[in-house]
């Protein structure tokens, strides 16, 4: 089970569907960051890195962050279990997945699947991802959790993706044999047997687990023309306004050609600068969290 408030990371460092990574090693963590920029493309090199844990190490401050890790540990354990067929379906794709010939096998299923979706459906697919290009900026500019300035960003970015989710070799028979072989050595390297494994991890081990994710997924989109890594690689942290104990900075980036950017609002705290949105979002949902477990409590006393 991931953060409620885990979105508003991808939003905060332009991850959202823009998630890559050029090295696998950790970066070095400073104590503090003596700018607002400093400590945004800290983050931006954690995330880079794969290093979850890191980077919420690094954007909030002490009690924050040991907040969260309790936080998570309770919503993952109080989290509804499988219903018995929902556990049987995972439970089989997962030891699907984990076959000596799981890649030759779903190849096998994948390509008819392929062939004949394209002579179905080929010749709409510009019309098709239109539709869907205009139905997800409807549901970002009616997202009442967003800002204006993060509703411009978001619809900013899907129309950036447009283009290349029309032209992308979606049915390319080739390209699709080498994903699966990306999908099943991410699973294999998840290591994940049934869904009570999903179950038993903590929060470091979910955490290593998000990055193996994050870089299959890159791989993944790599084959169909999304160099991800650019985009990140693109970053540049441009400040605005310096007030203490607040700032004001802009992330440019680009997108497969197109600048985009976002602007992010910093607080200081005992020395180190954290994204307010992303800090006040992780205290939301503490407090959401704890909320039924009090009303339960109150409950009880009755």
């Amino acid at each position: 089970m991931r953060p409620p408030f885990f979105p508003r990371l991808l939003a905060l460092l332009a991850l959202s569907a823009l998630a890559a990574c050029q090295s696998h090693d950790t970066p070095a963590r400073a104590a503090t960051n003596p700018s607002p920029e400093a400590a945004v493309q800290q983050s931006i090199d954690l995330v880079r890195a794969g290093d979850f844990a890191g980077f919420w190490q690094h954007a909030l401050p002490p009690h924050d962050y040991a907040m969260l890790r309790e936080d998570w540990g309770q919503a993952h354990a109080g989290a509804q279990p499988l219903d018995e067929a929902g556990r049987e379906r995972l439970d089989a794709a997962l030891q699907q997945l984990a076959a000596p010939d799981a890649t030759a096998t779903l190849d096998g299923r994948l390509q008819p699947w392929l062939a004949k979706t394209q002579a179905r459906y080929g010749d709409q697919l510009p019309l098709l991802v239109g539709i869907a290009r205009a139905l997800a900026s409807k549901s970002i500019e009616e997202n009442p959790r967003l800002t204006d300035t993060q509703k411009r960003h978001a619809v900013a970015l899907v129309d950036a993706l447009g283009p290349w989710a029309q032209q992308a070799p979606w049915f390319d028979r080739q390209k699709a044999r080498q994903a699966v072989g990306v999908v099943v050595a991410t699973a294999r390297e998840l290591g994940l047997r049934d869904a009570q494994s999903l179950r038993r991890m903590d929060f470091d081990q979910a955490m290593r687990s998000y990055a193996i994710a994050f870089h299959g997924l890159e791989r993944l989109l790599a084959l169909y023309g999304l160099p991800l890594d650019e985009a990140l690689g693109s970053a540049r942290v441009v400040p605005l306004e310096y007030h203490p104990p607040y700032a004001r900075v802009r992330i440019e980036y680009r997108v497969l050609g197109t600048p985009l950017s976002m602007e992010s609002t910093l607080v200081q705290q005992n020395g180190h600068w954290y994204d307010q949105d992303l800090l006040e979002s992780v205290r939301l949902a503490h407090r959401q969290q704890a909320t039924p477990a009090a009303a339960g409590t109150v409950a009880m006393t009755h």
